[in-house]
């Protein structure tokens, strides 16, 4: 309830400084972003997320769970560390990397959030079903269910929370980095802050940050609150237990 309070509060305190800095007639030399600007460019760097996102969810989801198969699993080490160096270069070097290889626009932007985004799905999706319990699989064969069914109703059910964890981190993390995505042309927030930037006016820096700490916090929560109400009654009553 408390940490509930606490992102509500930081929510209302970046809205109000957006509303704030908007309604003020000049900012040193400038005239800060309209709330038309504002708007347009906040649906830009949401539409960059949710296709980036539902993008790597595509292949994250499905290809972790491909490598805990019995003749997939030898791929996992070279899958998981080519996504994890992926992530490991710097978000700016990626967005750069993607001019002289694809160019300028939201296309190239998209494919630079979609490697930066795809670890934490990938990783968590190969780490959900590789860590359940060998005997609750024997059980469910020993039934006879077949392992279309053991998959279906027993590994995704128990599986999915942490997979939806690995999903809300990785939006977040898309989330900051679709901002660099202007330096490339692409649009979104990053346009506002980077503005802010060049012209060394913090308050123009600050329109354009605040709205995409809102949409950061936003979506976390509401992916927390996915992740809660799909994790099985009996794993929240052992977590409790624990």
């Amino acid at each position: 309830m408390k940490r509930s309070i606490i992102l509500f509060l930081i929510l209302a305190i970046c809205i109000g400084l957006t509303i704030w800095i908007t309604s003020m007639e000049k900012i040193g030399f400038m005239e800060p972003f309209t709330y038309g600007e504002i708007l347009k460019e906040t649906q830009r760097h949401i539409y960059m997320v949710l296709l980036a996102e539902v993008t790597v969810i595509l292949v994250g989801v499905p290809l972790g769970i491909l490598v805990t198969r019995r003749g997939f699993k030898a791929l996992a080490t070279p899958i998981i560390g080519g996504a994890n160096a992926g992530q490991s270069i710097p978000s700016m070097a990626i967005v750069a990397i993607m001019v002289p290889l694809v160019g300028l626009g939201f296309w190239p932007a998209i494919i630079a959030l979609f490697i930066w985004g795809l670890l934490p799905i990938l990783r968590n999706s190969y780490a959900a079903i590789n860590n359940i319990n060998p005997a609750i699989v024997e059980a469910a064969r020993g039934m006879g269910m077949t392992k279309v069914q053991i998959a279906r109703k027993i590994e995704l059910p128990l599986a999915l929370p942490v997979i939806v964890t690995g999903i809300r981190v990785s939006t977040v993390v898309v989330v900051g980095t679709a901002t660099l995505a202007a330096l490339i042309a692409a649009g979104g927030l990053g346009r506002i802050i980077m503005a802010g930037v060049f012209s060394g006016q913090p308050l123009i820096t600050l329109q354009g940050a605040a709205p995409t700490a809102a949409m950061a916090v936003a979506l976390g929560f509401l992916l927390e609150c996915i992740e809660s109400w799909i994790t099985p009654r009996g794993l929240k009553i052992k977590a409790e237990i624990a």
